[in-house]
């Protein structure tokens, strides 16, 4: 199962308007934000186009375009970057009823389904507590 990115790509695009904003840069283009995170354009475009839904990016049109965050880094949560881009659920029970007549079929769903939603609640109540200035200063501690 290959590694899931979009959570990792979006707080490095905010962060990096993070500095931008406290370098009292112009708002980000997506070039920019591509450039950091050394991916293409349209990735960050997609990226943060689910940011803007969420209300934690805006952009701007015309002259000085680009995009900045909607509030300060400190109060943008990484946890509300994982609501924002992340599937509702990281652990999923296949699509199938299992066989019912098979002793791990009949009682696996419930087992996993507890299993999963505890670990889910885990990470998010880990990633409340991270806040997109924490991780600007983090990074840039380490940057020294």
């Amino acid at each position: 199962m290959a590694a899931n990115s979009r959570l990792t790509i979006a707080v490095h695009a905010l962060t990096w308007m993070a500095l931008a904003e406290q370098r009292g840069d112009d708002p980000m283009t997506s070039d920019q934000v591509a450039a950091s995170v050394n991916t293409n354009p349209v990735v960050i475009r997609r990226s943060l186009g689910e940011l803007r839904r969420a209300g934690l990016v805006g952009v701007r049109h015309r002259a000085g375009a680009g995009w900045h965050l909607a509030r300060p880094a400190s109060g943008i949560t990484l946890l509300d970057v994982y609501d924002a881009v992340e599937q509702p659920r990281q652990f999923a029970l296949h699509h199938t009823e299992p066989n019912l007549q098979c002793p791990v079929g009949h009682g696996i769903r419930p087992v996993l389904d507890e299993l999963y939603g505890g670990v889910e609640q885990a990470v998010r109540l880990q990633l409340a507590q991270t806040t997109i200035a924490d991780v600007l200063r983090q990074t840039l501690e380490v940057a020294r």
